[in-house]
């Protein structure tokens, strides 16, 4: 098992960098996906409707606040404020791994992660920690999940981090088998999700297969974490995480590939209220970013509304102007070109 302060302190660190130096990757795919524009909508604006459902639980808009943070002191804040405007919103949350308040019982690094519960008692909230963990010891799940009386729980897959991390955890040996007995004795769907690097279809059907109620595609385009870790390594590994810091799968390839599987959600440089139309458009049934809400949850709860209200102000507008009066409407109005729309040439193949 890992020496819990030191999984802490590199939460701190995350942060730090993140806040700090530029860590994203390019190319999300959606630059190549174009949103019909309708010149004669046919709709008041005040009757569009943002509303949806997600794993049973109700949102105001298909958006959430993709996993973040926790696990030091330091960032029980910044979780306080993300829930705080989650809850005001109506929309829903992911923590950061819960690795290191399930290895170590402070309570400072487990009020780091109550603390969301705590000030977001009816948003949807999704536990995490990955699949390496639960490899080693199945009960990191229920564990996660009665941490935070979670409504559902993601297992990250965020192997090119580990490859690349000077202390990353690089056997990838068991997670599909572990993956499966977590979503046959959890009693909340569990969702799957990569951290920057994407899903294929074919991972998607595989974990289809072992249980799995969602996926979070994760692709790339967004927080690149090989490039975050460059900032932390030395010599040989530095520039190997050089190497690999626009490695994966783009958001929306992955998207097209996998949204017919399983439920999705579309992670990785949504930028704003038009990739969030975008990627529903492709089949996503919600989106969500986490890198452009840190700021914002550093200053205060009524930054982190307004970033909110950016997006979903701005997926209402697209909505309009596509003549969708209600999310699901939005679904192939979209124009695709150039590398995404070889990409599905490719897979159909």
């Amino acid at each position: 098992m890992s020496d819990p302060d030191k999984t802490s302190d590199r939460k701190l660190d995350h942060i730090r960098i993140c806040l700090n130096e530029e860590v994203e990757s390019n190319y999300t795919g959606f630059e190549d996906v174009m949103l019909i524009h309708s010149a004669l909508p046919e709709l008041d604006f005040e009757e569009v409707k943002t509303e949806v459902r997600f794993l049973g639980k109700k949102l105001s808009a298909p958006f959430l606040i993709a996993s973040m943070t926790g696990g030091h002191r330091n960032t029980t804040e910044i979780n306080r404020n993300l829930a705080i405007a989650v809850e005001e919103l109506g929309l829903g949350m992911g923590v950061g791994s819960q690795r290191a308040a399930i290895e170590n019982s402070s309570p400072e690094i487990l009020e780091s992660f109550t603390v969301v519960r705590e000030y977001a008692p009816n948003a949807f909230i999704y536990a995490n920690v990955g699949a390496a963990q639960v490899v080693r010891d199945i009960e990191f799940a229920e564990k996660a999940v009665e941490m935070i009386d979670a409504d559902a729980l993601a297992i990250h897959l965020n192997f090119l981090q580990e490859a690349v991390q000077p202390e990353g955890d690089r056997n990838a040996r068991g997670c599909l088998k572990a993956i499966e007995e977590v979503c046959s004795s959890l009693k909340v769907p569990v969702i799957v999700k990569e951290t920057g690097a994407g899903i294929s279809r074919e991972v998607a059907e595989a974990v289809r297969k072992a249980g799995a109620s969602a996926i979070d595609v994760g692709g790339k385009g967004g927080t690149s974490w090989s490039g975050v870790e460059v900032y932390r390594a030395e010599g040989l590994m530095k520039e190997i995480g050089r190497d690999f810091w626009d490695w994966g799968l783009p958001t929306a390839f992955c998207v097209v590939d996998c949204c017919d599987i399983l439920p999705t959600i579309a992670t990785g440089g949504i930028r704003s209220g038009i990739d969030v139309a975008k990627a529903i458009a492709l089949g996503a049934e919600v989106a969500s970013s986490a890198l452009p809400l840190l700021k914002p949850a550093v200053e205060s709860a009524e930054k982190v509304m307004e970033k909110l209200e950016y997006f979903v102000r701005g997926l209402k507008v697209a909505m309009f102007l596509t003549s969708s009066k209600k999310v699901e409407e939005l679904r192939g109005k979209v124009f695709i070109t150039g590398k995404l729309k070889e990409w599905l040439e490719f897979r159909r193949k």
